[in-house]
């Protein structure tokens, strides 16, 4: 075979667009289904369907996390408090999502955002905005709980209060 060959004729190569390295595709479909023990977690879950949002923060050494986990990483305490999280903050950071994970396809382009919530939490969440050049770092933004369109599961996003 030369060296001009097009091997996409024979294999399941591909080129990428960006880098114009060859890749082989595989052709065989993965589907994967996590199975994630939360029981430690319930209380976020139930707080969620009643509207309301919870973190945890570590007592000895006072790190925060949303969503919450049941141990402290920073301190290895598994001594964790339960802390009812505020609903407006900052909005720190934001970026359009428009190369997606093969399990989000469905979608449309969306926002992600990190806000700092007035308590000092920080929140990494979807931004429902219709027009992300109306985004500003600073701007006030809320957490709200909203349902998965499709599947009706609650989830948590933020939203602008202004501009």
């Amino acid at each position: 075979m030369s060296g001009g060959e097009d091997l996409s004729k024979l294999f399941p190569i591909i080129t990428d667009e960006k880098s114009g390295a060859m890749l082989w595709r595989d052709l065989r479909a993965i589907t994967l289904q996590y199975m994630i023990p939360v029981g430690r977690l319930k209380r976020f879950y139930e707080g969620i369907a009643k509207g309301v949002l919870y973190g945890t923060q570590c007592p000895k050494c006072g790190a925060r996390y949303f969503p919450p986990r049941p141990e402290c990483s920073h301190c290895g305490s598994s001594d964790v408090e339960w802390v009812k999280i505020s609903r407006e903050g900052r909005l720190l950071a934001h970026a359009v999502v428009n190369i997606k994970p093969e399990s989000y396809q469905q979608y449309e382009d969306y926002i992600i955002g990190v806000a700092e919530m007035d308590d000092g939490f920080k929140v990494l969440a979807w931004i429902k905005c219709d027009n992300p050049k109306r985004l500003k770092r600073g701007m006030r933004v809320r957490l709200e709980i909203d349902k998965m369109r499709g599947s009706g599961i609650p989830f948590y996003q933020l939203t602008p209060t202004e501009g």
